[in-house]
C-alpha cells in the first residue's frame, strides 16, 4: 500500500504490476462502492486475475473510503472524476486506462468516460446505473438509505455496544460509516447527483462492458446502455440481484477477463497498418 497525494487527498492506493511488462498491456483501474466498500473488495476477486493475465493494476480507495483521507466535502461524482484524473497524473500515468467500476463506483467511472474520454480506453460497470430515469430513482433510494442510516448510526450507539462487547472490528467499521455519513457531504452530494442523459451514452467512444444480475432492481440498466452505448456488450447473470461481485465473482472473473483479452487484440488490430495495394502487370 501507499500514500499518494493528489487533489488536495491523500490517498490509500496499490500498484500491482504482471510479472512480464509488454508494450500493448493494459491499466485497469478498479473503482469501488460507497461507504463500506473500499480497494479490497477487488483484490482478490478480480484485479489478481487481471494482473496474472498481464494487465497492470491501479487499486485506491476513494476519498473518504478504506484508507484514504477523509474530507468534510467533494463526494460528487464529479469530484470523483477529478480525483481519479489527478491521482492517475500523481501515479505518472498519461495512457488511456479501464475503468472497472461496481455499484455506485460506477456512477464515477461512466461520468469520467463523459467527460475524459481520452483518459478511458475501455469501461466495465458492474451493477452500476449511470442514465435515465432508472439511474434517477436509484440515486434517489440510495440517498434515502444513507439518510436513514445516518440517523441510524447517530443515535443508536451500536459503536459502543460492539465496543464492549469486544468486536472492535465491527465496532471500527461502524464508527467508519459514521464518521463518512455524518460528518461529510456525501449523503446531501449523493442526493444531488445528475444522471447522465441518454446523448451522454450515446457519445461514449470507448468499449463498454455492463454486467447485471438477473433479479437486480437494476437489470434495467443493461438496456440503457445497450440502447444507447455505441460499443456495448451486456451480460445478464440468472438468480442474482446485486450481489454480483460478491456472489458470482468467477463467472465475473471469466467475463471481464475474456473481454478484456478482446479489447486487446482490437487494439493490436487497430495499430496493424493494411498492406499497400500493388498494380498487377499487365
Amino acid at each position: 500500500m501507499a500514500d499518494v497525494h493528489a487533489n488536495g487527498i491523500r490517498f490509500n492506493a496499490q500498484i500491482l504490476e504482471p510479472q512480464e511488462h509488454t508494450a500493448d498491456a493494459p491499466t485497469v483501474v478498479f473503482v469501488h462502492g460507497l461507504i463500506s466498500d473500499n480497494l479490497s473488495s477487488f483484490y482478490y476477486t478480480l484485479a489478481g486475475p487481471a494482473v496474472v493475465n498481464g494487465a497492470r493494476v491501479i487499486l485506491y480507495d476513494l476519498r473518504g473510503h478504506g484508507r484514504s483521507h477523509r474530507p468534510e466535502t467533494g463526494y460528487t461524482a464529479d469530484d470523483g472524476v477529478n480525483d481519479l484524473c489527478a491521482l492517475l497524473d500523481a501515479l505518472g500515468v498519461d495512457e488511456p486506462v479501464h475503468l472497472v467500476a461496481n455499484s455506485y463506483g460506477g456512477i464515477v467511472a461512466a461520468r469520467m468516460a463523459v467527460t475524459e474520454p481520452d483518459r478511458v480506453a475501455g469501461l466495465t460497470l458492474i451493477e452500476a446505473s449511470c442514465a435515465g430515469t432508472s439511474a434517477a430513482a436509484w440515486i434517489e433510494d440510495m440517498a434515502n438509505t444513507l439518510s436513514v442510516t445516518a440517523l441510524r448510526l447517530e443515535y443508536d450507539g451500536a459503536r459502543n455496544q460492539y465496543d464492549k462487547a469486544g468486536q472492535r472490528r465491527m465496532a471500527r467499521l461502524i464508527a467508519h460509516a459514521d464518521g463518512l455519513l455524518n460528518r461529510t457531504t456525501l449523503v446531501d452530494d449523493v442526493a444531488s447527483e445528475r444522471p447522465l442523459r441518454p446523448a451522454e451514452l450515446a457519445a461514449i467512444r470507448c468499449p463498454v462492458l455492463g454486467v447485471y444480475g438477473e433479479r437486480s432492481e437494476l437489470v434495467g440498466a443493461a438496456a440503457e446502455l445497450a440502447r444507447h452505448v455505441p460499443d456495448c456488450t451486456v451480460e445478464i447473470l440468472p438468480g442474482l440481484a446485486h450481489t454480483v461481485l460478491r456472489e458470482a465473482t468467477e463467472i465475473l472473473r471469466d467475463i471481464l477477463l475474456t473481454w478484456l483479452a478482446e479489447q486487446r487484440t482490437r487494439a493490436r488490430e487497430r495499430r496493424v497498418p493494411a498492406a499497400p495495394l500493388t498494380k498487377e502487370g499487365p
